[in-house]
């Protein structure tokens, strides 16, 4: 168990997917290009591509995001951040996301 300090530190944004892509070399891997509200969209490597074998057809989502996670080089791609989602009895995902008149950058909480 963790503090409720703890999860408190976990910050989760609201972020819209402006790309996804399969990443060369991987099956499991896609690179985001996430709009967070800030100054520049964010690179997120997630190991997602086995359950959208058609990265397209997750952009334009507004999905929740860990932000301030300690970046990490994933398949020699920087990543800043985490999708969030969950997984269902039969091994499917499902994103976490937020309805559409909610902006990208806001704080989940």
């Amino acid at each position: 168990m963790i503090t409720f300090d703890d999860f408190k530190k976990v910050e989760i944004k609201v972020g819209k997917i402006l790309s996804a892509e399969k990443i060369e070399g991987s099956d499991k891997l896609l690179k985001l290009s996430v709009e967070l509200g800030e100054e520049s969209p964010r690179t997120i490597v997630s190991g997602i591509a086995g359950y959208f074998p058609e990265p397209e057809s997750i952009v334009g989502k507004k999905c929740a995001f860990a932000t301030n996670i300690e970046p990490r080089t994933i398949f020699g791609i920087p990543s800043n951040g985490m999708i969030l989602a969950a997984r269902g009895i039969k091994n499917n995902l499902s994103l976490l996301s937020v309805d559409d008149f909610i902006s990208a950058g806001e704080i989940v909480g």
